[in-house]
């Protein structure tokens, strides 16, 4: 009888896992991030990317996303794969605050992270992942990583601590005996494209073999190459054409697993692009006032510059005298410097759920970007193109395509966040998964027949 009840209890257990991965949308859901990725790439004729539009029209995509403050990338992705701002997540800037100085380090480990992520709730849910060059992944809770990252040493080169944090040991070597050939800083290189044909490769080889219900990747050469020509220079032509003909090689690796029907692909960025002519450097105010001090021990307020907007720190929180000298020191400038930027109270801060340590920050205005430096002239010339701002404007803001399982054809949406995106997976997925800032926009869903 004992036996009996055992059995019937197994039988029960494997019932319930079978409703609940008939409750999924999807079985697949492959997270694509093209960094500094555009509504325009989609949206205008110009642009070369065959299998974006071909999504967009066949699915859902957005006329605009939200970023978060500062606009820049690993703030940007962590709240993608939280569906929180980072003031929750923890990851307020490419690079932390050091107080001492600059060391270089950016947020790579995931353990950073102050709240759940996807990752974490496709493990809870007895599901697998897999990541490629994602932000801030180092350590991470994923079944088969190379996260991004890489060593202050600059002589170590930028691909053997990929292979000191990969998971599982020789996944990289693994690939490169199937798919890649040998990675080096000459194969797998930010300045070429062929980086983007690797990635696009690697995630191919891993969806086709290995079927993780959830693969986050992240494609780099349209950010690269917006900074070095601005937003419409050639090679961000080609870059697009890039990481379009990577999504293309993954689409056909879930063709060729038969698994098509059952995947979905969401295609997003982490900020847009603005295209610059001059830099504003506020530490120099600092500086007038005494207020950087003449070592690392005696500086009083400090602007912290990420991307185009920099955020002011004081030694001590509370030191309300040195605050009103930095408030006093901004309104006593001409009108042709205010006319630059403007001020970012906390009470805005804190609705962007940016940096909770920030006393003010300043945005400045499109086509001038934030200088971290002390020294030289106020405002000096710049090029290219940056990210960063405040994410009120149109040229700021970036893309979103879902298309395949369980989306909705045809459909235009006019607006999301990209906190916004972390719920639409977990509903996708069927997965125990909370996000305090995102929301789930039904609509983008497809009804059940």
């Amino acid at each position: 009888m004992k036996n009996i009840s055992i059995l019937i209890f197994i039988i029960l257990i494997s019932f319930s896992k079978v409703l609940s991965q008939d409750k999924a949308l999807s079985k697949y859901v492959v997270l694509i991030s093209i960094d500094g990725f555009r509504p325009d790439f989609y949206l205008e004729e110009k642009w070369p990317a065959p299998n974006l539009k071909l999504m967009a029209e066949e699915g859902t995509y957005a006329l605009g996303v939200r970023s978060v403050f500062p606009s820049v990338t690993y703030p940007s992705h962590t709240t993608i794969i939280t569906g929180a701002y980072p003031a929750t997540h923890g990851i307020y800037y490419n690079s932390p605050f050091e107080p001492d100085g600059e060391t270089g380090r950016w947020y790579w480990e995931s353990n950073l992270i102050q709240t759940e992520t996807l990752w974490d709730a496709v493990r809870k849910s007895g599901k697998k992942s897999a990541s490629l060059i994602w932000p801030v992944s180092v350590g991470a809770p994923i079944d088969y990583n190379i996260p991004e990252v890489w060593t202050l040493d600059k002589s170590y080169g930028r691909i053997q601590p990929m292979r000191d944090n990969e998971t599982p040991k020789g996944l990289l070597e693994e690939m490169e005996l199937a798919v890649l050939g040998k990675m080096d800083t000459i194969t797998f290189n930010g300045d070429y494209l062929n980086r983007e044909d690797r990635t696009g490769e690697m995630g191919a080889y891993l969806l086709e073999k290995y079927q993780p219900n959830l693969m986050t990747i992240h494609l780099i050469a349209t950010d690269h190459f917006q900074h070095e020509q601005g937003r419409n220079g050639h090679k961000v032509h080609t870059a697009l054409a890039a990481a379009d003909r990577a999504i293309g090689k993954i689409i056909e690796a879930a063709e060729r697993s038969k698994i098509l029907d059952q995947t979905t692909f969401i295609i997003t960025g982490d900020h847009g692009f603005v295209d610059i002519h001059s830099a504003l450097s506020p530490n120099i105010w600092l500086q007038e006032e005494g207020l950087l001090g003449g070592d690392k021990a005696t500086w009083k307020a400090k602007f912290h510059t990420s991307g185009a907007a920099a955020f002011l720190m004081l030694k001590d929180k509370n030191d309300k005298a040195t605050l009103d000298k930095v408030r006093k020191k901004l309104n006593s400038l001409p009108d042709a410097l205010k006319k630059l930027f403007r001020v970012v109270e906390r009470s805005e801060l804190d609705t962007i759920g940016a940096d909770p340590n920030v006393v003010l920050a300043l945005a400045p205005i499109p086509g001038v970007a934030m200088s971290g430096s002390n020294n030289g002239g106020i405002i000096t010339p710049r090029s290219g193109g940056t990210h960063g701002y405040f994410p009120d404007f149109k040229e700021i803001e970036t893309g979103f395509v879902a298309w395949g399982a369980g989306i909705s054809s045809g459909k235009e949406i006019p607006k999301i966040g990209l906190e916004d995106i972390a719920p639409l997976i977990s509903e996708l997925l069927d997965l125990d998964f909370k996000t305090k800032n995102g929301i789930l926009y039904p609509g983008i869903l497809r009804t059940k027949n």
